[in-house]
């Protein structure tokens, strides 16, 4: 039978746990994550841990964050004046935001958690909310998809 290599596109069901046990991904509850191994989108850690795996197996791995979301860094950590962001609702700790910057090379967005509101300021964490965290995956590899040879344009 077929492994998964680097560069296939696979279907899979996934559930992502932190070390204490809280679930922050699950795709049994609906569609399968479909997604090329060694996109630069997927985590390195979920991409290593499907090579050589064939359709039907499961397994768990535990991810280091490394291979993961990366370590947390305290310099993304900044305090803003609360007037220079135009939000739709009100402020409060916990609220994940999606900034908008323009750069040089077009906009980009930024995902960030609103850590602290003051009357003036607010304090925003823009590093990935699972930096830091080694994470644990119980994968179930549904399918490697093979190009249709049929539509192989040359």
């Amino acid at each position: 039978m077929r492994k998964v290599q680097m560069g296939d596109v696979v279907s899979i069901h996934c559930i992502g746990k932190l070390k204490n046990g809280k679930v922050f991904e699950n795709t049994y509850e609906g569609e399968p994550f479909i997604f090329q191994v060694g996109s630069p989108e997927i985590i390195s850690g979920l991409s290593e841990a499907l090579i050589g795996m064939e359709e039907g197996e499961e397994k768990e791995v535990m991810i280091p964050s490394e291979k993961a979301f990366g370590p947390r860094d305290e310099n993304l950590v900044r305090t803003v004046p609360r007037d220079a962001l135009s939000l739709d609702v009100e402020p409060e700790a916990g609220l994940m935001l999606n900034l908008v910057v323009d750069t040089p090379q077009g906009e980009m967005n930024f995902p960030a958690t609103i850590v602290k509101v003051t009357d003036t300021e607010l304090v925003l964490d823009l590093n990935p909310p699972l930096a830091g965290e080694d994470l644990i995956f119980q994968i179930k590899l549904l399918k490697i998809i093979s190009p249709d040879e049929e539509n192989i344009i040359i």
